[in-house]
């Protein structure tokens, strides 16, 4: 099977952690691996964080937490519009002839 890769979104609630959203980036690990290493937020992950990154792999079709950060609302906006912005150029890329 193919490995996957995709950086999951989530927040921190009353309950736990939440999933809200995600990227998939395919098959492509460097691709996912230099974007995460652009992304503005912290790596050390504070118990009082509400907003975390995560760059998931799946292997064998589980989850799995590759790397992790934490970061401000201000920093999860320019995170996600660097991440729309690399996954549509790499889907736009694959099209080409």
């Amino acid at each position: 099977m193919e490995t996957q890769f995709y950086i999951l979104l989530s927040l921190k609630t009353t309950q736990g952690f939440v999933d809200y959203g995600q990227y998939f980036f395919g098959n492509e690990r460097e691709a996912a691996y230099d974007l995460f290493r652009q992304l503005k937020g912290d790596p050390d992950m504070m118990a009082n964080c509400p907003l975390h990154i995560d760059l998931m792999e799946t292997v064998d079709s589980l989850p799995v937490k590759i790397k992790s950060i934490c970061c401000t609302l201000e920093e999860l906006g320019f995170n996600c519009q660097l991440i729309a912005k690399e996954i549509f150029r790499l889907k736009n890329l694959e099209e080409l002839p």
